[in-house]
C-alpha cells in the first residue's frame, strides 16, 4: 500500500483530481447559509407525523424553492433523508414519486387541444411542459446537492432493485433514466488509462468493480497493470475518481484461447513493444443505476485507438469473452419440441454431461463432450435469438459493434464461475477495423452476425 499512497497528498486526494480548497470551503459555506435560512422559514411549522411523510413535504418545498442557498442545503437534506431510510421506506418514497409527482392528465390534454386548435411554437412549449413529469424538475435540484449526480445514480440502482416485483413504478424509472441519459451524455465521458500510479481510491474502485474476472487483492491488481497490460476507464466530471466502465487489455504476440494464462498471478510480464494483439478480456459496467445507458462500444473504439496511436506494433483487436447465458440456456432447453432431433441428441447428451461435469474443469472431458458443447454453444450463438438479435447479451454488444465471431474455445475458463456460467466455454470476437461499420450496419438492417466458416459450419445441426 505505501506506493499507493505516495501518488496522493495529505489530504488522500490525488493530486491530478484535486479540488481547490477555496470552492470546497465556500460550498460549505454556502450550505451553513442555506441551512440557516431553512431553520428561521420553519421555526413555526409543525413537522409532519412520519419520515416518509415529511420527506415528500420536502420534495414538494424543493419544487417550489426559489433561494439558492436553502435550496442547495434541502436538496442536500432530503438526499441524506432518503439515504437513511431502511429498505421499505425507499419503498415508500419511490411509490411517492411516482404516485403525487407525475404528470397532470388534465394538464397534458387540454395544453394539446390547445395546439391543435392553434399550432405554433408556445402552443407546443406549453405541451412540453405539460407532459414533463414534476419529478424530473425535482431529480434536476436534487443534482444540485453536493454529490447529487452519484448520489441519484445510485438511487437509480435502488430503483432497479425493487422494479421487477413493482412494474408499477416503471414511469419513475423512464424519468429517471431520460435524466441520466443526457447528463451521462458521451461529450461529457473522460477516458483515462488506469496504472499502479492511479489513484488509490480508483484503484480500489477498480478491485470492487470488476465484474468478470475477481481480482483478489492488490498484487492481484499489479499483475493486471503491469506493462504488457492495459486498463483505461470512462470517468465523468461529477465522479471524478468513480469509473463509469472499464475495459482490460492484455497485450500478447499471439491470440488468447484460454483466461487463466492472462490473469495467472505467476506469470511473467512480456513485453508490450513486442506484442503484436490486444486481447480486451473484461469489459465491467461499474454503477447499476447506469443501466441500460450504453457506454461500452464507444469505449472499446475509443481504446482501439489509443493503443494504434501509443503501439504501432499493435495489429490485431479481439476479446476473449464469456458465455453469458450458455449454460442456462442449456439445462432450460432440453425438451423444445421445435429443435431438429439431431440438436435434441446433442442437447440430452450436453445435459448428461453437465451432471458429470465438477465445478472446475481440471482435466479435459472426453472428445465426445468436447464436440457436442461447443456444436451447441455455436448453435446458440447464432441461431437463438430475442426478437432478432442473439439472446447472449455479451454476443449482442460485440456484434452490435461490428465484431466478427471467429472462435470457440473449449475450457477457456476453468474457475468455478467460468463453469457455472458457460461450462468453460469462451469465444473469441475479431474487430477488424477495416470492417467494422460494413458489419454494424448489416447486424441491425439485415440482422446479419458476422462468424467464421469454422463456426457455422459448428451450428449446423
Amino acid at each position: 500500500m505505501s506506493e499507493i499512497r505516495s501518488s496522493l497528498d495529505d489530504s488522500g486526494i490525488h493530486p491530478t483530481r484535486k479540488r481547490p480548497i477555496t470552492l470546497s470551503r465556500m460550498l460549505e459555506s454556502v450550505l451553513e447559509a442555506g441551512r440557516d435560512i431553512l431553520e428561521r422559514r420553519r421555526a413555526d411549522r409543525k413537522p409532519r407525523s412520519g419520515q416518509q411523510e415529511e420527506l415528500g413535504e420536502q420534495c414538494r418545498e424543493l419544487l417550489n424553492h426559489r433561494g439558492e442557498a436553502s435550496g442547495l442545503f434541502l436538496a442536500s437534506e432530503i438526499l441524506a433523508a432518503y439515504e437513511a431510510l431502511p429498505l421499505e421506506g425507499r419503498a415508500f418514497f419511490f411509490e411517492l414519486l411516482n404516485r403525487d409527482f407525475s404528470a397532470d392528465p388534465d394538464a397534458v390534454i387540454r395544453a394539446v387541444e390547445l395546439y391543435r386548435r392553434e399550432p405554433g411554437f408556445e402552443r407546443l412549449a406549453a405541451v412540453s411542459k405539460a407532459v414533463e413529469a414534476p419529478r424530473q424538475k425535482l431529480f434536476r435540484r436534487l443534482n444540485m446537492a453536493p454529490g447529487g449526480t452519484s448520489r441519484l445514480v445510485a438511487m437509480r440502482g435502488h430503483l432497479l432493485e425493487v422494479l421487477e416485483e413493482r412494474p408499477d413504478l416503471r414511469p419513475l424509472d423512464s424519468d429517471l433514466r431520460h435524466l441520466l441519459i443526457a447528463w451521462f451524455n458521451k461529450g461529457f465521458l473522460v477516458l483515462d488509462r488506469i496504472d499502479w500510479s492511479s489513484s488509490a481510491r480508483v484503484l480500489e474502485k477498480i478491485i470492487e468493480y470488476e465484474a468478470v474476472h475477481e481480482i483478489n487483492g492488490w498484487e492481484d491488481l499489479r499483475g493486471r497493470l503491469e506493462d504488457d497490460r492495459r486498463c483505461f476507464a470512462f470517468f465523468h466530471p461529477a465522479m471524478p475518481d468513480d469509473p463509469l466502465i472499464f475495459v482490460e487489455v492484455a497485450l500478447t504476440n499471439r491470440n488468447a484461447t484460454a483466461i487463466q494464462p492472462l490473469i495467472a498471478s505467476d506469470r511473467e510480464a512480456g513485453d508490450a513493444r513486442k506484442a503484436d494483439t490486444a486481447t480486451f478480456y473484461s469489459i465491467s459496467n461499474c454503477h447499476r443505476g447506469l443501466q441500460g445507458i450504453s457506454f461500452g462500444n464507444f469505449l472499446i473504439k475509443q481504446v482501439t485507438e489509443e493503443l494504434r496511436r501509443d503501439l504501432e506494433n499493435i495489429k490485431h483487436f479481439e476479446t476473449l469473452s464469456p458465455v453469458s447465458g450458455f449454460r442456462r440456456w442449456l439445462e432450460s432447453s432440453v425438451t423444445d419440441e421445435e429443435y431438429s432431433d439431431s440438436l435434441l441428441e446433442d442437447l440430452r447428451s450436453g445435459n448428461a454431461f453437465l451432471r458429470s461435469l465438477p465445478d472446475s474443469i481440471e482435466s479435459e472431458l472426453s472428445e465426445q463432450a468436447r464436440d457436442v458443447f461447443l456444436r451447441l454453444c455455436a448453435h446458440y450463438l447464432l441461431r437463438e435469438k430475442r426478437d432478432s438479435e442473439p439472446l447472449d447479451s455479451v454476443a449482442r454488444f460485440h456484434l452490435g459493434n461490428g465484431a466478427w465471431l471467429e472462435r470457440i474455445n473449449w475450457a477457456a475458463d476453468d474457475s468455478p464461475t467460468g463453469v457455472a456460467r458457460s461450462a468453460g466455454i469462451m469465444v473469441n470476437y475479431v474487430y477488424r477495423l477495416d470492417e467494422i461499420e460494413k458489419n454494424h450496419e448489416a447486424y441491425f438492417a439485415d440482422g446479419q452476425i458476422a462468424a467464421s466458416s469454422t463456426v457455422r459450419k459448428l451450428a449446423k445441426r
